[in-house]
């Protein structure tokens, strides 16, 4: 007789109500399991992050006749070479670059200064104060080494050799890991099936136009920086392949060390890499991007700049690197369940 006159729905949102206070109360917490369990899974998702994006690599080069291992072996150090390179060479080449450079822009001031009788002598002595800062964290990165820098964090030597291994493990176990996760979602529903297989061509998709996109700005900027005579024309078509991971703010870094290291080598240089940083971003961003990823994942513009905006802004250089593909795979969520979604919508307001 009691228990028919328990409100079970009152009972079960005041429960909820309890866990959201004690949940909420207790966020600082709760944030701090977050961080620490993301970093502790950090490089294993990583490295299958970069096993599944290299996967059509390997697919290429199973199809050469390669054996599996030869492949997994052949992607692998060919990934270390291409990023201890860019270390090597780059770091360098950017601190000697920005010291001529820093040496140019003093000189220039003082000649303004001694020309136009204008005392710039306080502003003079802050930047210089500030290029010396600059010149000086630089230099020290350069003068310890790549290696010493690595070698100084144990934590970070310790998370990149378990990164590594557990990439070339996904890498050879990728094929095995895909047909146990079809036989996992199968036996949930063809439709979890049909889902995941969704986001999985949406994310290949995506990768293919990376890729794609990639490869044109190497051969671009390399041919455009070749032909103004900037000495490092390879090394800046390089750079600006690597940093396309970053939509339209990656080039922005090309785009500076050019410009700074052609302030040091001459006018006619300089001017050409300028309009080089001007124009062919533009052309990138408004024609070939559009006509890249409109054949792949056909990404709007202003919602790429905008989710990246919002990845930076939450989780820094990580979330701009994320935020286009899980921007993806969230669009590709909802158009998958837009009709249940118009259903539930239908049947809320029927009931109201």
């Amino acid at each position: 007789m009691f228990n028919n006159k328990l409100n079970y729905k009152l009972i079960n949102i005041t429960v909820l109500m309890l866990l959201l206070y004690i949940s909420f109360s207790n966020i600082g917490m709760w944030w701090n399991v977050i961080c620490t369990t993301l970093s502790v899974l950090a490089p294993f998702i990583i490295a299958f992050a970069f096993a599944y994006a290299l996967m059509p690599l390997q697919d290429f080069l199973l199809r050469k006749g390669i054996k599996k291992n030869l492949a997994v072996t052949i992607i692998s150090i060919s990934a270390v070479l291409i990023i201890a390179s860019l270390l090597v060479i780059t770091l360098p080449l950017i601190y000697d670059q920005l010291v001529l450079f820093s040496k140019s822009i003093i000189d220039i001031i003082g000649d303004l200064s001694e020309h136009l009788n204008i005392n710039l002598g306080t502003f003079e002595v802050k930047l210089t104060d500030q290029l010396n800062t600059i010149i000086g964290n630089l230099g020290n990165i350069v003068s310890s080494g790549t290696i010493n820098v690595v070698n100084k964090s144990l934590n970070f030597l310790t998370k990149f050799l378990v990164g590594f291994i557990s990439w070339i493990y996904f890498m050879s176990d990728m094929y095995n890991i895909r047909d146990k996760f079809k036989s996992i979602t199968l036996s949930i529903s063809k439709r979890c099936f049909s889902y995941f297989k969704v986001l999985d061509n949406e994310l290949g998709n995506y990768i293919k136009g990376l890729a794609i996109f990639m490869v044109i700005q190497l051969f671009e900027y390399s041919i455009l920086f070749f032909v103004v005579g900037h000495p490092n024309w390879l090394l800046l078509g390089i750079l600006a392949c690597v940093t396309t991971i970053i939509p339209y703010f990656g080039g922005l870094i090309t785009n500076i060390i050019g410009i700074i290291t052609a302030s040091v080598i001459s006018p006619k240089v300089l001017i050409g890499t300028i309009i080089i940083c001007i124009i062919f971003p533009q052309l990138d961003g408004y024609v070939i991007s559009p006509k890249v990823y409109g054949k792949t994942n056909n990404i709007n513009p202003l919602a790429t700049i905008i989710v990246v905006s919002i990845g930076g802004t939450v989780a820094g250089v990580v979330g701009i690197v994320v935020a286009l593909p899980l921007y993806i795979l969230l669009r590709a969520t909802y158009h998958f369940f837009s009709n249940d979604l118009k259903k539930s919508m239908k049947k809320i307001k029927n009931n109201i």
